[in-house]
């Protein structure tokens, strides 16, 4: 009973405390053969209104027979109900496992009758149940394939990204909604639809892919035996020649729908379950786009489709990478705001007077009449957490998965190396300490919101002074990375539990340094911008003169296109008057 309690605590706060969400995640996959190192990674961007920044902690445990879990409705906290516990759930770090198993998500919606209501799954719980319990990919979503089945499913249509040090997939699935109908045999009335559709693809080698709340699987080989099975056959799926995965009834329940009635190889799981429109196109597409084409030469073509110019010529759910890629490379990524492009965020009125590429929401706005919309990019403001799932084959898993953490606005955050066998996490940055209403000083998401807010006031002014703090830590850490690993690994032949506490020493060192050194750039900050001015500073030391009084500080006012803006507005309002003597 004690160790039900526990598990029920644990999975309550990591999963309901913070019940809302925003449908705006973006996330990428690179496999090995497109990475520098030959790792395999994953992103995941938490992106939602209220999501608290934490970094969620499970040590493994050998749980007693008749253990259960207690299941919460992502959006209320309300019981939904129980589930048995497996024997033995494995140590997490955020979503990572020390097997190096990690899961992302963005939610794509999709046909709004195919919720269901009865169901008891929901995303959330699919992917910390499946890291607790899966040693790879193909058993993730084995296992996530099983409890819709059993517990059905309780979201809108979800694409998950899952990866292990070997392999990265796509899994994108969609529930059956509710038909409630009177079981004679249990006297119950019963969901008659429980379940979802479901296609899982993995990414070849040498490819890279993204989601981004639209569902981006079209067509896909059928059952073969070999390289493509249904889950009739799930058993196999452990097969490595097994590349694609689908639920037996994904083709003919489209056609009990009537939303499909072609040949069964021209099915489209995206065109069927989630069509196109031209949200999907811009505000989701388009930071897929942004991504292909950073590693691509050949995404000029699909421009008016990501813009929702046209819904024909969909991009292809992978693309060959052009270059090896890094860690550091899709953070990059994640800070995207179309800089460079023709809908640079920070180039137009919007951006205000300091270059601003944020737009407060809503997404879409109206004025005298007639509907507007912003620019939905990878980088935002409202962001919980996001990571970049580091995974490699080469080494012990403890040692092998990285979780490259960081909280708040991806812009403005530094992702820490936090590895996947470590024995705790640092106190300012665990799960529960503080949450988005309770506010505490030396939590790592209130400070990193400190710093974002206020460079927002002066963007493009004080954008240098955090990416350069920023690059310093992120290339340190990169750079630390080898010496690391050799020296866990020298302890790993000698006493795995030794290595262990070595890496946790480094992570939490390096979690807490990080909140320190965030905490000083606040600090200086405040005292360089404040009341708009500059003050005068050379390697972070304020400059006074001979007798220890401040340097005058510079006044740099605004840009040419603001004065621009302010006359066009105001005539000769502000117009000064020009005497004689001038």
């Amino acid at each position: 009973m004690k160790s039900y309690i526990i598990f029920s605590l644990i999975l309550f706060s990591a999963l309901f405390i913070y019940p809302f969400r925003s449908d705006a995640c973006t996330n990428f996959l690179v496999t090995k053969g497109a990475s520098a190192d030959g790792s395999t990674m994953i992103t995941y961007a938490a992106d939602s209104h209220i999501r608290y920044g934490e970094l969620y902690f499970s040590p493994a445990t050998r749980w007693p027979e008749g253990s259960m879990v207690t299941i919460y409705d992502r959006s209320t906290a309300e019981p939904l109900g129980q589930i048995p516990q497996v024997p033995y759930t494995y140590q997490t770090v955020g979503f990572m496992n020390e097997h190096q198993v990690a899961i992302g998500e963005s939610t794509f919606g999709g046909r709004s009758e195919l919720t269901d209501s009865t169901g008891l799954m929901d995303y959330a719980a699919l992917m910390f149940l499946a890291t607790q319990r899966a040693k790879t990919s193909r058993e993730a979503i084995k296992v996530i394939a099983e409890l819709i089945e059993e517990y059905g499913y309780a979201s809108s249509g979800e694409s998950f990204s899952i990866g292990d040090p070997n392999e990265v997939w796509i899994m994108e699935l969609i529930g059956k909604g509710t038909n409630i109908q009177y079981d004679k045999k249990s006297k119950t009335n019963i969901n008659t639809r429980k379940g979802a559709v479901w296609v899982a693809i993995r990414i070849p080698d040498g490819y890279v892919s993204a989601h981004a709340n639209h569902a981006r699987i079209t067509n896909f080989p059928l059952e073969d035996g070999k390289r493509s099975i249904s889950s009739k056959n799930l058993e196999n799926i452990s097969d490595p020649n097994v590349e694609v995965v689908y639920a037996h009834d994904v083709i003919s329940f489209a056609r009990e729908m009537e939303y499909f009635d072609g040949d069964n190889t021209e099915f489209s799981f995206s065109d069927v379950y989630a069509p196109l429109d031209f949200g999907a196109a811009r505000f989701c597409e388009l930071r897929v786009w942004r991504m292909f084409n950073q590693v691509s030469d050949e995404m000029d073509e699909y421009w008016d489709y990501a813009t929702g110019k046209t819904s024909e010529g969909r991009m292809p759910l992978f693309v060959e990478s052009n270059r090896k890629l890094t860690p550091q490379d899709l953070m990059s990524f994640k800070r995207d705001y179309l800089q460079g492009t023709e809908l640079d965020m920070s180039k137009d009125a919007g951006a205000g007077p300091f270059g601003l590429p944020y737009r407060w929401r809503g997404l879409t706005w109206e004025y005298e009449g007639q509907e507007y919309f912003n620019e939905r990019t990878t980088v935002t403001q409202q962001t919980g957490f996001s990571f970049i799932a580091q995974m490699r084959s080469w080494l012990p898993d403890p040692i092998g998965g990285i979780n490259w953490f960081g909280v708040d606005d991806a812009g403005t955050t530094v992702y820490v190396p936090f590895y996947c066998g470590i024995n705790r996490v640092p106190k300012s940055w665990a799960e529960g300490y503080g949450d988005i209403l309770d506010y505490k000083d030396d939590a790592a998401f209130w400070v990193f919101n400190r710093v974002a807010h206020f460079a927002y006031l002066f963007y493009n002014r004080m954008m240098p002074d955090v990416r350069k703090l920023q690059n310093e830590l992120e290339t340190k850490f990169a750079g630390y990375t080898p010496g690391v690993d050799a020296a866990a690994l020298t302890l790993w032949d000698e006493d795995p539990e030794l290595a262990r506490e070595y890496l946790t020493d480094y992570s939490v060192s390096m979690g807490e340094h990080t909140v320190e050194r965030w905490k000083e750039l606040g600090e200086f900050l405040l005292v360089k911008y404040l009341d708009g001015n500059v003050k005068q500073e050379k390697g972070g030391r304020f400059l006074r003169n001979t007798w220890g009084y401040p340097q005058p500080p510079s006044f740099p006012g605004y840009s040419d296109e603001w004065k621009e803006n302010v006359i066009e507005d105001t005539d000769d309002r502000f117009v000064y008057p020009k005497t004689e003597q001038q």
